[in-house]
């Protein structure tokens, strides 16, 4: 993937949360035959990302795009292997960025580095696929799941999902638009309890008027197949034999 714009376009908003790449916007046409597979993004020589594209992909369908994050002190390897079953299958993009840092810059002391980054990413892909502006979405892991949440709620007119697959919390900077959300969590997770996360801040997300799904598995801190499964299914893939 070729970077098409220099770092510093991208500084504008991303002290406060704000992403501006959209698909569609001052783009060229997507490529009729662009690579499939997973690929690294190109952005970085280190700490930079993987694109995965299904097999299915056709240039003359836009499809549907994931933004998965991982979670402290991982990478984009660390979570593909948990959606690119489901991704072939159920015709999705994704895209895994990884963090400037250890973990996201927000949970790492501000708004900054990390969303510039996921902006220049974003309009790479925006340049060389057709994205489905209705089915959009950021879903993360874990610290990528409290960032998924906190970067999703304050891009809503954006991102139209939000995934978060063992969250923390959810500090957006700001709000816009009404994405709904998808929240899993399990009951004897030791890493970010289910008590004092998920229990508290999924009735804070519906007393705000978000529009959330809500699935607990006995279990810890994991995405189980099943609940990926289901996360895909939510975000509208078609239904798939033995997925439930």
């Amino acid at each position: 993937m070729v970077q098409r714009q220099a770092q510093g376009a991208w500084e504008t908003g991303a002290g406060v949360g704000r992403l501006r790449a959209r698909p569609g916007a001052g783009q060229p046409p997507p490529l009729e035959s662009p690579p499939t597979g997973s690929r690294p993004l190109g952005l970085e020589r280190v700490r930079d990302g993987l694109l995965h594209v299904p097999p299915g992909y056709d240039a003359a369908l836009p499809a549907p795009l994931v933004v998965m994050l991982h979670g402290a002190g991982g990478d984009a390897p660390n979570v593909l292997g948990a959606l690119a079953g489901l991704a072939d299958r159920h015709g999705l993009l994704l895209l895994l960025p990884d963090s400037r840092g250890p973990t996201w810059d927000v949970i790492a002391g501000g708004w900054g580095p990390d969303v510039a980054f996921l902006d220049r990413a974003l309009s790479a892909v925006f340049e060389e696929y057709a994205v489905d502006p209705a089915r959009l979405a950021v879903a993360g892991f874990s610290d990528g799941a409290s960032y998924a949440l906190s970067l999703g709620l304050a891009n809503g007119d954006l991102f139209t999902h939000v995934v978060a697959f063992s969250p923390g919390f959810a500090a957006p900077p700001s709000r816009h638009g009404a994405p709904r959300v998808f929240v899993s969590h399990g009951t004897a997770d030791r890493v970010l309890p289910i008590d004092r996360c998920s229990r508290r801040l999924v009735p804070r997300l519906e007393a705000d008027g978000y529009d959330v799904t809500y699935r607990e598995f006995p279990g810890g801190h994991a995405i189980p197949p099943a609940v990926a499964a289901a996360a895909v299914g939510w975000l509208g893939g078609r239904a798939v034999e033995g997925d439930a």
